[in-house]
């Protein structure tokens, strides 16, 4: 049985960009609700001993989409941190600079693409196997890069769920909160994962 991870950090730790009452809703009512989804969907199947990974990439339907809302949202927030304005560094910000110009080139880049997904989604940074490479893609809904063999280093939750009961329906305030929060020190490890940089 799939269980909900615990959170990295307590309920209050990402205010004032990220407020408990979200994190109440967001982490224990809807990650929640997919955790207890993906069980009972499961249940008595040969995908009950398999990896939300594995899961991800072998099914479709129901079953998919909240095996692959489990792992995302737990990517998610250990890409938050309770240390706020982290800054990346070392290898991680070499390619950050090398793909996409400068640090702000890219905050501003991921930021237009994170607002602009249309309804329900993700906006991800991504480390392409085939030339490491550094990509920023968006996902509708429950998506995940790893159907694309593409390797998640960073991802934003625009799901409106993820900051109405913040910000309402200013998405844009709340990606500019996000970065205030990010957990860098995280992403760094996904990235040297990802390409062995040291």
């Amino acid at each position: 049985m799939f269980q909900l991870p615990p959170l990295p950090y307590s309920e209050d730790a990402l205010a004032p960009y990220i407020s408990s009452n979200t994190i109440k809703y967001h982490y224990g009512k809807h990650h929640n609700t997919y955790v207890d989804k993906l069980n009972g969907l499961v249940k008595d199947t040969d995908l009950a001993e398999q990896s939300l990974e594995e899961i991800i990439l072998k099914s479709d339907g129901a079953i998919f989409n909240n095996a692959a809302q489990v792992w995302n949202h737990t990517f998610y927030w250990h890409c938050l941190s309770e240390t706020h304005h982290q800054k990346p560094q070392g290898a991680l910000l070499d390619a950050i600079n090398k793909h996409f110009t400068d640090y702000e080139s890219f905050i501003t880049q991921f930021s237009e693409k994170a607002i602009s997904v249309f309804g329900s989604g993700w906006c991800w940074l991504v480390v392409d196997p085939e030339d490491l490479s550094l990509k920023i893609v968006t996902t509708q809904n429950a998506e995940n890069p790893l159907t694309s063999g593409l390797k998640p280093i960073l991802t934003c939750d625009v799901w409106e769920h993820a900051y109405y009961l913040d910000t309402q329906n200013q998405r844009p305030k709340y990606v500019e909160n996000f970065w205030e929060i990010l957990n860098w020190n995280y992403v760094a490890e996904q990235y040297r994962e990802a390409t062995g940089a040291l």
